[in-house]
C-alpha cells in the first residue's frame, strides 16, 4: 500500500511488459520505412525495442521458475480475453501503422499517441497483452477467486495465461508470478 492506495509491484517487469506487447508495431515499421530516417537507423532502433522487451519477458518467465515464484490460482469466475486481442491489433496496431511519418511533427505525434499506449497499457493493466503468447497458442483469463465468508476475498482478480481452452470453476492451477497480478501456467 502507498498513499491509501494499491501500489502493484515489480514496475520495471511491466513496463517492459508493455513494450513486449507492442513490439509488432515495430516490425511492421521496420518493413515500411520512412522518409525521414534512414532504414539502418530505424532497422537497428526496431530491432533493440523488439528484441529487448520480449527477451526481458522470456527471462522473467525463466527466473519464475528457476526461482518457484509459484502460487497457486483457484478460480470463481474465468472470463476468456481473446477478444481483447482483436481490440489491441485493431484499436492500436493498424491506426499507428497507417499514421503518415513524412515530416518530423508527424512523427512526434505518433510518437505521443504511442507514449499514451504506453500509459493506458501500465494505467490500466494491459500488460499482459502479447500477440507472441497467442502465438504460441496461450489464452489470457481474468480469473476471480470463489467467494466465501471472508469481506475481501473474491474482490482480486488475476490474469492467467495457459494454453488450457477453458477455466471452470473450483479449478486450482499452479502458475508463475510474472507481475503481482499476472501469473503464467507453464506447461508440466
Amino acid at each position: 500500500m502507498s498513499n491509501g492506495g494499491y501500489d502493484e509491484g515489480l514496475k520495471a517487469a511491466r513496463l517492459l511488459m508493455v513494450l513486449s506487447s507492442i513490439s509488432p508495431l515495430f516490425i511492421l515499421w521496420a518493413f515500411r520505412g520512412n522518409k525521414l530516417v534512414p532504414d539502418h537507423y530505424l532497422f537497428i532502433f526496431s530491432a533493440v525495442v523488439i528484441v529487448l522487451p520480449n527477451l526481458f519477458l522470456w527471462a522473467r518467465i525463466r527466473t519464475t521458475q528457476r526461482l518457484r515464484e509459484q502460487r497457486e490460482v483457484t478460480v470463481g469466475v474465468a472470463e476468456d480475453h481473446r477478444e481483447n486481442l482483436l481490440v489491441y491489433l485493431f484499436a492500436m496496431l493498424l491506426p499507428l501503422y497507417t499514421a503518415e511519418l513524412g515530416t518530423w511533427r508527424d512523427v512526434a505525434a505518433v510518437l505521443a499517441a504511442l507514449a499514451f499506449i504506453i500509459f493506458l497499457f501500465w494505467h490500466l493493466n494491459l500488460h499482459y497483452m502479447n500477440l507472441i503468447f497467442a502465438v504460441l497458442g496461450y489464452r489470457v483469463f481474468t480469473v476471480l477467486p470463489p467467494r466465501d465468508e471472508n469481506p475481501l476475498s473474491g474482490r482480486t482478480s488475476q490474469v492467467l495465461i495457459s494454453r488450457r481452452a477453458s477455466l471452470l470453476p473450483g479449478d486450482r492451477i499452479t502458475a508463475y508470478r510474472l507481475s503481482d497480478d499476472v501469473y503464467f501456467e507453464a506447461e508440466k
